[in-house]
């Protein structure tokens, strides 16, 4: 006699899970290539990736779905399940990371080391020109009441050196960290004031974010001030803070250097 044998049916979430989750994954990064290489406009591409997002999380939950019937029903597809959910998690895990950096710090996208009379950017042509017209606005008092409780260490610069010498300095500072230096006006004049203008750009989209740096003369010295603006979003998830952060301790690095 021939015995039947009956095999279990298959999960179809477990089955749908990990081609999904390549799918998303697909698209997820596509669109940030897309994005760091300007071949998409913004708008559109950020479209693309949170439907690349949103497609991670239905393969998520489908693999969850899963679980729960293979656990009662004694389904196949555990292994195709666990495949789904890995998948998935690869193309959450840094969103999620940005995601609790959105919770823990405040929703400002323009930080300054003078907040009482912060930078101001040039609006010289080539400035201009090289923000595609775009002057950031000035920040209001309840964003840099935010900005002193959240970021407490970002404060001014000041040096033993005449304007002159510190000039030289900054500017090396913002080659050294890759900005793209759009202005340079050196101290003098009749208020004795340098500026440096800046674009940097963020480190895995590569968004343009923009930066003045104020070089003003003292009895004792030099005041450094720096303002750093994001052009996208109203949260720049600490990446400001940690620009001013890293001008400041190369600029105070270069200084200790030449004495």
């Amino acid at each position: 006699m021939r015995r039947l044998i009956i095999e279990e049916p298959y999960s179809r979430p477990a089955r749908w899970s990990p081609m999904l989750a390549w799918f998303a994954l697909v698209v997820t990064v596509l669109s940030a290539l897309l994005i760091r290489f300007n071949r998409i406009d913004y708008q559109s591409g950020f479209v693309a990736l949170g439907l690349g997002l949103v497609i991670a999380l239905i393969a998520v939950a489908l693999s969850l779905v899963a679980f729960i019937r293979i656990w009662q029903e004694g389904r196949r597809g555990l292994g195709s399940a666990i495949k789904g959910m890995i998948l998935a998690a690869l193309v959450l895990g840094y969103p999620a990371f940005l995601g609790l950096k959105a919770v823990t710090l405040p929703a400002i996208n323009d930080v300054s080391t003078d907040t009482e009379d912060p930078p101001a950017f040039s609006r010289s042509r080539s400035a201009l020109d090289a923000r595609q017209g775009r002057v950031p606005p000035e920040v209001g008092p309840g964003d840099r009441e935010l900005q002193r409780e959240a970021y407490v260490q970002i404060a001014p610069l000041t040096l033993d050196i005449p304007p002159e010498d510190a000039f030289p300095l900054m500017r090396k500072a913002a080659e050294d960290l890759g900005w793209q230096i759009i202005e340079a006006v050196p101290p003098g004049g009749r208020t004795g004031i340098g500026r440096l203008e800046a674009v940097d750009r963020s480190m895995l989209l590569k968004l343009p974010e923009d930066i003045t740096v104020r070089i003003r003369p003292r009895v004792d010295g030099t005041r450094i001030d720096i303002r750093s603006a994001s052009r996208i979003g109203h949260h720049d998830l600490g990446t400001n803070a940690a620009r001013i952060r890293k001008f400041l301790e190369e600029a105070s690095n270069l200084a200790l250097a030449v004495k």
